[in-house]
């Protein structure tokens, strides 16, 4: 009877050690249980699965924030896998501007300040086919095809670490991977209930000559009903 009670003792205590270290945040990172569904693969294989299925949703909608030269840039866009799609792009002082592409033509919607430049300010706040001249219409169309960005991660998954913390603040259970190329550090949020989503997506630059600051992009609504209404112009 002492031999059970004093093993029942040590159980008692071996279990009350672990919840105060779980509590206290103590447990090492790569814990199974911290990185279900993930422990038996390696980053780069998590990043490749990541990747795979955000590229297979059949729907996204996409958050972007960086700079530019012109001053802070937000995008907010809902694609879908056909290339149906509607973007929302404000690039500080430069202007806000609208567009939808639905049917595989684009009409864009700008305010006067981002007209200003194409001296056509008379066509604020009116759905227009872009011109030549609209300097902006083109990347912002960029903004309607996902692997604009994934296209960024995928030649760094090579790098990822599996230096597993939990994802905060993304309503959707995740984990973060990180990794560093020769141009900065890099982190990838990925859904850890349901598919492997891409949750966010944290780069130093946004590629193509650099000429943006760092880019954070959140991923989210994955197959959710969308519809890019044509405009009437």
């Amino acid at each position: 009877m002492r031999l059970l009670a004093r093993a029942s003792a040590a159980t008692l205590s071996a279990a009350t050690a672990l919840a105060l270290a779980t509590a206290c945040g103590m447990l090492p990172d790569d814990a199974p249980d911290a990185t279900a569904p993930y422990d038996r693969l390696t980053a780069p294989e998590v990043v490749n699965k990541a990747l795979a299925a955000t590229r297979a949703a059949k729907s996204v909608r996409i958050t972007v924030e960086t700079t530019s030269p012109e001053g802070p840039v937000e995008a907010y866009v809902a694609t879908d896998i056909r290339g149906e799609c509607t973007v929302t792009l404000s690039m500080g002082a430069a202007g806000t501007m609208e567009l939808v592409r639905t049917g595989g033509t684009v009409h864009t919607r700008s305010d006067a300040a981002m007209l200003r430049a194409t001296a056509t300010t008379g066509l604020a706040g009116h759905w227009v086919r872009p011109t030549t001249a609209d300097r902006h219409a083109k990347p912002a169309e960029r903004y309607c095809d996902r692997e604009t960005f994934l296209g960024l991660l995928a030649p760094r998954s090579g790098t990822a670490r599996k230096r597993w913390t939990t994802a905060p603040g993304s309503g959707t259970p995740a984990l973060t991977v990180a990794g560093r190329t020769d141009d900065g550090k890099w982190t990838a949020d990925v859904a850890t209930d349901g598919r492997p989503f891409l949750l966010k997506l944290r780069l130093p630059h946004g590629g193509a000559g650099h000429d943006t600051g760092p880019v954070t992009v959140e991923f989210s609504a994955f197959d959710k009903p969308f519809t890019a209404a044509k405009p009437k112009t």
